[in-house]
């Protein structure tokens, strides 16, 4: 988006840290630059910046305009290559990050799919536990969950995710469901590692509220569908991605736990490197993941 739009003219000003240097980019006075914004202000009601003599600060409402603005720009500026961009065949070498399980199940079928449809395309598919270094590994794509890394990476919502607490009938047969998240202590907790971080403080959210806590039991294991396993044989208590349990909740395989508190932070993205243009093979398999991913319901609890 141009840096005439009021968006656009935010988001430089606020960056270039002064009225000074951002009316030097937009090749207008300083006292014009001053202008402008008063009436952006006005038109929205609320002071979005403190002014000082060299610089300039975000109000809470100007850190929320701004954090919109730089959003909706990067979408808009998708959308036009997605348009513009419309006719091209992807071609060439495309490297795929994704976990091992999420990969497994639902990027690799996609990828079959993809690979029959747009034969010139190379892809490779690499499985990790831990995200790979995008830039220095060459990485393409990326799919992550939860929050995004740093501004460097762009991305773009696949679907929404949340992550549960889940155990076996059986377990909660023998020893009882837990009817408080204090009461997790007494139980067995099934515990994830990824080298040499150990999860076992688990954050969860109600409405406003959120608490952590820290668990315990007598199995970990640093691969997630182990893990299940165990939970589902009844060895013990787990916090796993709606995506991973929603078919064995169906199924009356596993319960859900404490089914008030979810863990929001767990959405499924598409990442890439800020780069100027965003190159067909990648748009266009961005595009089918998210619809497949879309239609298939067998990723959603309810």
């Amino acid at each position: 988006m141009s840096s005439d739009s009021d968006l656009g003219f935010f988001v430089l000003l606020v960056r270039k840290g002064n009225l000074s240097a951002a009316a030097l980019e937009l090749n207008l006075s300083p006292p014009a630059v001053s202008k402008r914004l008063a009436k952006l202000e006005d038109r929205l009601g609320v002071r979005l910046l403190n002014r000082t003599t060299r610089r300039i600060s975000l109000t809470s409402e100007g850190e929320a305009y701004f954090q919109s603005a730089v959003q909706i720009m990067r979408e808009i500026e998708d959308l036009e290559q997605r348009v513009t961009n419309a006719s091209e065949t992807p071609s060439g070498l495309l490297r795929i990050n994704a976990t091992f399980g999420f990969g497994r199940e639902y990027v690799a079928p996609v990828v079959s799919e993809f690979s029959h449809l747009y034969p010139d395309v190379e892809i490779q598919l690499l499985l990790t536990d831990v995200p790979m270094n995008m830039v220095e590994e060459g990485i393409d794509l990326g799919i992550r969950f939860g929050g995004l890394p740093n501004s460097r990476i762009r991305a773009r919502k696949l679907q929404g995710n949340r992550r549960f607490l889940c155990a076996s009938p059986a377990y909660i047969e023998k020893h009882g469901a837990p009817k408080t998240l204090a009461d997790l202590i007494h139980h067995n907790c099934i515990i994830l590692r990824q080298d040499k971080d150990v999860h076992d403080v688990w954050k969860f959210q109600r409405g406003q509220h959120s608490e952590t806590v820290k668990v315990h039991g007598t199995l970990s294991s640093n691969d997630g569908e182990i893990a299940l396993g165990w939970v589902m044989n009844g060895n013990g208590i787990m916090m796993r991605s709606e995506w991973d349990i929603a078919r064995h909740v169906k199924a009356n395989r596993l319960q859900l736990v404490l089914p008030q508190y979810a863990h929001v932070d767990a959405d499924i993205y598409a990442v890439y490197p800020e780069r100027h243009n965003l190159s067909a093979k990648v748009r266009i398999f961005i595009d089918f993941l998210h619809r497949n991913l879309r239609k298939n319901s067998t990723a959603r609890i309810q």
